[in-house]
């Protein structure tokens, strides 16, 4: 027992001595950030025209229930031929931004979805493409808060942290509204005026195609930005959307509803 005991106290005399001569900067060590789950971005391009447009918004319905909304984070951006821009007469819900992005990706039918910017696909091939994002981890990870200002605005602050690797590309914020009540033509050739539209593209804060973000692993960058809130949008229905892409695609995305004094007292 003594011999014991003597070799704990010589061995924590030596641990000591030898800690002393570290400089404290030097006793530092780097720890790689936890692997982030990834969340999958899926751009519905969709138009009020289209007779079968509704289908696929079902079929988010069902990833959604079978995924959850912050899994896979949906973009109904109403665009191209079947589109409809508001009359006096009707609301429409097609945006110049979306029918630049609907030309850019040289779109040629609806409903047409992005996965995490991948290949065009039909709403049918969805699932599997979903299921294979899910399966990959993100090299960074996006925090983001909303809040509305008292001068009709909408705050908005990002944080991206670097997870794996030094990391390039765009940070793109954009704002959606769900539960908007307006026409759509069904998948039998008749007129729904009734029809509730989900996760519809408003508007790109930060310009169309975003602004230039690098974030070294283990690093993160902030961004703070201001949009006025349009008398067209419901505010109590906006939601804003955060998602960094570069070349190889979306490497993450998330989604935040506005907050406000109340939600934070809950």
């Amino acid at each position: 027992m003594r011999i014991k005991a003597y070799l704990a106290i010589l061995l924590t005399a030596v641990f000591m001595t030898a800690c002393s001569n570290i400089d404290e900067d030097e006793r530092l060590i780097y720890v790689k950030p936890a692997a982030v789950e990834r969340s999958v971005l899926l751009e519905d391009f969709t138009g009020q025209r289209c007779v079968n447009c509704p289908l696929a918004a079902d079929e988010i319905a069902k990833l959604h229930e079978q995924y959850g909304e912050d899994a896979i984070i949906a973009v109904s951006i109403h665009s191209g031929p079947l589109g409809f821009h508001t009359t006096p007469r009707f609301l429409g819900l097609a945006t110049d931004v979306g029918d630049e992005y609907y030309n850019h990706w040289n779109l040629e039918f609806q409903p047409v979805g992005l996965i995490d910017r991948g290949a065009p696909a039909e709403y049918t091939a969805w699932g599997t493409l979903i299921r294979q994002e899910l399966q990959k981890t993100a090299p960074v990870n996006i925090d983001l808060m909303v809040n509305p200002s008292d001068d009709n605005q909408l705050d908005i602050y990002t944080e991206i942290q670097g997870v794996d690797g030094n990391t390039q590309g765009k940070l793109q914020l954009w704002i959606v509204e769900d539960d908007i009540t307006a026409f759509q033509m069904m998948p039998d050739g008749t007129r729904n005026d009734d029809y509730v539209h989900q996760h519809v593209f408003r508007a790109a804060v930060n310009g169309e195609w975003g602004e230039d973000v690098e974030v070294q692993e283990g690093y993160s960058v902030s961004n703070n930005h201001i949009i006025p809130i349009s008398d067209e949008w419901n505010i109590e229905k906006l939601s804003v959307i955060a998602f960094v892409y570069n070349d190889s695609g979306v490497l993450q995305v998330t989604k935040a509803k506005l907050q406000n004094d109340d939600s934070v007292e809950e």
